[in-house]
């Protein structure tokens, strides 16, 4: 590598969101570049950005934009050189991105389980009929109601304290986190249980950490590749090729896990009406390099089963 290290003096700007996750993603990938790189953790500064998603918290993310609320703002101060790259959850990730920029660098995979949160009950088999259940997300939502016709869903937005500080106000008798997450912010017992992703797959690309940078900034990538998880990134290539092919957004329920056995790829995938009334799933596997066109395949097939109008139930 020829080019120029950060440093101190001219350090190496990285963008993120304001949230406790997001900035504890934001160090992960900052002690892997200076650990990568041998530099001192000034070389690297952490510049925060407000996004819409983080200003409006007192409406479902389908109705104010989807995915891009959260990384729109983030984007704009990239293209502008105000940071160099940005630290994405991935699963809140559009799968298209602007002219520009680029995503191909990716922190190894956190545990892909949802995590069952509640102050009175063990597990979600454990829900009395009729329970409040809190959650923002559509997915969640989804397979909620159509696992469990008897429970009430309201929307539960915000970061982790601040649904903590719900479920204590009864608001809801119990929600849904990530376990990444709560293993990243050091919180891993607020979870009940995990849930095994047999009863509740995950969001695409749920437990990754995406970095993203200007397609042009060969110092950038250079540094990025060394940090770079390949088999995070198969996983990934699979996922969000089933995710595109479907046309994934916030207003549609998704769920999808790729897993590594040697040299397969494994994919499983589901589609939910809205309103939980129908789960169409489906599964697949090929060698590794083939993961994004099973994608493609697997979400074709459930396309033709679901037939017109599927998501608008």
């Amino acid at each position: 590598m020829t080019h120029d290290m950060p440093s101190p003096a001219q350090p190496l700007k990285i963008g993120t969101r304001g949230s406790p996750l997001a900035l504890a993603q934001a160090n992960e990938t900052r002690d892997r570049l200076a650990r990568a790189f041998d530099l001192p953790h000034e070389a690297f500064s952490i510049i925060v950005i407000k996004t819409t998603g983080d200003r409006v918290l007192d409406r479902p993310l389908k109705e104010i934009g989807g995915k891009g609320l959260f990384t729109r703002e983030i984007e704009e101060a990239m293209l502008s050189g105000e940071i160099d790259i940005a630290v994405h959850s991935m699963k809140d990730m559009p799968v298209d991105q602007p002219p520009g920029l680029t995503l191909d660098c990716y922190l190894p995979r956190e545990d892909v389980r949802d995590a069952f949160v509640s102050l009175a009950h063990d597990s979600l088999a454990g829900l009395p009929n009729g329970t409040v259940v809190g959650t923002s997300s559509l997915r969640r939502r989804s397979q909620l109601l159509h696992r469990r016709p008897d429970l009430q869903v309201v929307e539960f937005r915000g970061n982790v304290q601040t649904r903590m500080r719900k479920l204590e106000d009864g608001v809801a008798a119990a929600t849904f986190l990530a376990m990444a997450g709560l293993n990243r912010l050091g919180m891993a017992e607020v979870a009940r249980s995990p849930v095994p992703t047999d009863d509740m797959l995950p969001a695409v690309a749920q437990g990754c950490i995406g970095i993203e940078r200007r397609q042009d900034d060969s110092r950038t990538a250079d540094m990025l590749a060394a940090i770079h998880h390949g088999p995070t990134g198969d996983r990934l290539a699979a996922e969000r090729a089933f995710l595109a092919a479907l046309d994934g957004s916030c207003e549609t329920p998704i769920g999808g896990l790729a897993e590594l056995d040697g040299g397969t790829l494994r994919l499983r995938g589901e589609i939910l009406r809205t309103d939980g009334s129908e789960c169409l799933a489906d599964k697949g596997e090929a060698p590794v390099e083939d993961g994004a066109e099973l994608g493609r395949s697997l979400a074709a097939g459930l396309l033709a089963r679901a037939g017109a109008n599927f998501f608008a139930a």
